[in-house]
């Protein structure tokens, strides 16, 4: 049996979701764990648990702290949190989850069940290093790609573009290097439309900055630094050319 710890300063929040994951039938038996930072990082550490479901705010910091704190990150971490827009990027670009309050019985059933495949898999160090990365507001957010093989922490200005294969994307980076992920192309979109990537049309998404020129044959294509040709759709024509003028 499998176990999960419930780290939140709301004694009703823990024990409402260990209420809740013992009721969906799953091989994982639930616990409440701490209720601050510090107590946190001991029931993590004494209960040396699978699945670990953290608050982000909390009286003496942030869940963030507590992954700071732990030296073997070996389970599966899905954060609680109210509607903290920043908080929820800086988690999305690491591939962690996430569950916002209040608690809904279906998404917190999804996670966990999503968390349960992945319990066996190693956990890589550099993902929660991205996520530490990720939560300074000052700095260039890092991209957690995870392969089945592999997990690749990109830097934004590496990635020249992004391409959907139903639901699969492919990422093209500079120096030639290609990453395929099993997600859609609409929630990389929607993640890196602020740091100055277009989706150009409906397959392509293209970081602005590796824009050689655009070619007026074939209906007009976007060719990009490295040489590749990316259609562009008349619904985006204009989008484009303002965005180019100002480059």
């Amino acid at each position: 049996m499998k176990k999960a710890i419930v780290i939140d300063d709301e004694n009703r929040t823990r024990e409402l979701i260990v209420k809740m994951i013992n009721s969906f039938g799953f091989e994982i038996q639930a616990f409440q764990g701490g209720n601050n930072v510090e107590s946190g990082i001991k029931s993590i550490e004494d209960n040396s648990p699978d699945i670990v479901f953290l608050d982000i705010q909390m009286p003496d910091g942030t869940g963030f702290d507590v992954i700071k704190g732990i030296k073997n990150k070996n389970f599966e971490v899905i954060f609680i949190t109210a509607h903290e827009e920043f908080a929820i990027k800086a988690i999305k670009f690491s591939a962690l989850d996430y569950i916002l309050k209040p608690i809904d019985v279906e998404e917190l059933k999804n996670a966990v069940e999503k968390a349960i495949k992945t319990i066996d898999e190693k956990k890589e160090e550099s993902q929660f290093d991205a996520l530490q990365h990720n939560i300074n507001p000052n700095v260039k957010r890092r991209l957690v790609l995870k392969t089945q093989e592999s997990v690749h922490v990109v830097e934004l200005d590496t990635i020249i573009r992004c391409e959907a294969d139903r639901n699969y994307t492919s990422f093209f980076l500079a120096g030639g290097k290609k990453i395929l992920v099993s997600k859609t192309l609409k929630e990389y979109e929607t993640l890196l439309t602020s740091h100055n990537f277009l989706r150009v049309q409906q397959s392509h998404l293209i970081n602005l900055d590796y824009v050689d020129r655009y070619d007026k044959g074939n209906g007009g294509s976007v060719v990009m630094k490295d040489g590749s040709e990316v259609p562009l759709s008349p619904a985006k024509r204009d989008v484009f050319f303002k965005i180019l003028e100002n480059l």
